[in-house]
C-alpha cells in the first residue's frame, strides 16, 4: 500500500514537472528578442571595445610626441641657459675692461 501511494505521488510530481516545462513553448518570441537584443549588444560591445582599442593607441602615440617634444624643449632650454651663461660672463669681463680702460689711474 506504502508503495502505491509513493508511486502515485511521484508521478503526480512528474507530471507536474513535465506539464510546468512543457507550459513555456509560447514564450518562444521572447526568447528570440532577448537573444536579437544579446547578439545586438554583443556587436555594439565589439564596436566599443575597437574605438577604446583605437583610442589607446592614439593616446599613446600621443604622449610619445607629447614627450619627445619635451626632451626637445629641455635640451633646447639647457643649451639657451648655458649660451647666456657664457653671453653674461663675456659681458662681465668687457665692462670690467671697459672700467680699465676709461678709468684714470692716480698715483
Amino acid at each position: 500500500m506504502r508503495r502505491r501511494i509513493l508511486g502515485a505521488v511521484l508521478f503526480v510530481m512528474a507530471s507536474l514537472v513535465a506539464f510546468g516545462q512543457s507550459a513555456t513553448p509560447s514564450d518562444t518570441g521572447a526568447d528570440r528578442e532577448d537573444v536579437r537584443r544579446d547578439v545586438r549588444d554583443k556587436r555594439r560591445d565589439t564596436r566599443d571595445l575597437r574605438h577604446d582599442r583605437r583610442d589607446i593607441r592614439n593616446d599613446q602615440t600621443d604622449l610619445r610626441k607629447d614627450r619627445a617634444d619635451l626632451r626637445r624643449d629641455a635640451h633646447k632650454d639647457q643649451r639657451d641657459v648655458r649660451a647666456d651663461r657664457r653671453d653674461a660672463r663675456s659681458d662681465r669681463r668687457d665692462s670690467k675692461a671697459d672700467r680699465r680702460v676709461t678709468t684714470p689711474r692716480h698715483r
